[in-house]
């Protein structure tokens, strides 16, 4: 079993080793040696071919009913970390500023634990790559890596927040992040001399136009009800001043606590990408990706046994929570596989993602020890409970 003093000093290992989406090469060779040098007789560790930097961990369970999974992302952000800490990144220009270590951390807490006390139910440890992008959790799936005895009947994960004090869970029925996905529109139409506007179909207008007709989307044609975004960041046109822009592009995002709202809004821009075509004379072309980045729905049975144990077991622990327009890749896993996810308070004045972000430490123990309590709880339930 780990310490606090040993969960403090993990998260300031992986922390100053942060590696971006599909490279987490030195990450996942401090997850293997660490989980290599824990009890090993009912652990089974599994690597990826398919996917080099994610690892499994399953432990064998005494009397298995289930097999209970949770996931742990491991990838980090393209920011140069701003906290001066003595543990900061060692890798110039990235950072665990999500707190993907911390993450890991509890995953590797829960792992000691259980393989020094064997667990009723198999458990399943999913150290995921690519959740910040490249759609780690969709890549899993699609590469088969939950098949047979890998394939987890359910699936937790938590994300820390420093909107909560450290060590407080909190989740809710329904949607806890939204669904996302990026949206360009490129423009086609005609350059020519500034002075001769007639004798061109500038871009720059039309662009302008479909930006003022989408604000009327999220403000006019959806229900207030159904929280939805529309953002769009990038706009490039134009390379000199005194000429017109035969094309541009506009980059953006879409975010959506549903599915359905998500899709919605993807039809609302086309509409308006036809229409603004049509007035101008010219060609809109909308593209989307959404990956994996679906909303996370949590799913209400499990999620009811699961605010019903911490409400009795955790009660001065646990807090019900609003949606958040943040988008999370677990989403995906649990559109094929029930689940829940929930977060974990680590109480900071800096946002998730700022290069000052730095959750507290004292968070680490009291996740362990709750979602400890919490699994094995579940396991003393019986199939279908």
């Amino acid at each position: 079993m780990l310490t606090e003093n040993d969960l403090i000093q993990i998260r300031r290992d992986l922390h100053q080793i942060p590696e971006l989406a599909l490279a987490e090469h030195e990450t996942h060779a401090y997850l293997f040696d660490k989980v290599r040098s824990f009890n090993q007789e009912h652990l089974t560790i599994r690597e990826i071919e398919e996917l080099p930097t994610a690892l499994l961990v399953r432990i064998a369970g005494s009397k298995p009913k289930r097999t209970i999974g949770y996931r742990a992302d491991i990838d980090a952000l393209p920011v140069t970390e701003d906290t001066d800490l003595p543990f900061a990144s060692t890798h110039e220009g990235r950072m665990h500023a999500c707190g993907h270590d911390m993450h890991m951390t509890v995953a590797l807490g829960l792992i000691a634990y259980f393989a020094e006390n064997q667990p009723e139910d198999n458990l399943l440890f999913f150290f995921q790559p690519a959740e910040e992008e490249e759609n780690g959790g969709l890549l899993a799936y699609e590469r088969g890596v939950f098949e047979g005895e890998w394939r987890p009947d359910e699936f937790y994960a938590l994300h820390d927040t420093p909107n909560l004090p450290a060590g407080m869970i909190g989740c809710r029925m329904g949607t806890l992040f939204a669904g996302s996905a990026e949206v360009d529109v490129d423009f086609i139409g005609k350059s020519g001399h500034a002075a001769f506007p007639q004798d061109a179909n500038d871009m720059v207008v039309a662009a302008a136009a479909f930006i003022g007709q989408i604000q009327s989307i999220v403000a006019r044609r959806i229900d207030p009800i159904r929280s939805g975004v529309i953002t769009f960041g990038r706009f490039n046109a134009g390379s000199i001043r005194n000429v017109i822009a035969g094309s541009a592009r506009l980059e953006g995002t879409i975010r959506g606590l549903e599915q359905t709202m998500l899709v919605d809004l993807m039809e609302q821009i086309k509409a308006i990408a036809q229409g603004i075509a049509k007035s101008y004379g010219c060609q809109v072309v909308p593209t989307f990706t959404q990956g994996g980045y679906l909303p996370v729905e949590n799913t209400p049975e499990l999620t009811k046994n699961f605010i019903d144990f911490m409400q009795a077991k955790h009660p001065e622990q646990f807090k019900l929570t609003e949606p958040a327009m943040t988008g999370e890749d677990f989403g995906y896993l649990l559109s094929k596989i029930p689940g829940t996810m929930f977060w974990l308070g680590v109480e900071d004045e800096h946002p998730l993602h700022a290069a000052t972000f730095s959750p507290k430490e004292e968070a680490l123990a009291p996740a362990v020890s709750t979602i400890r309590d919490f699994l094995t709880f579940r396991m003393l339930q019986e199939e279908g409970e």
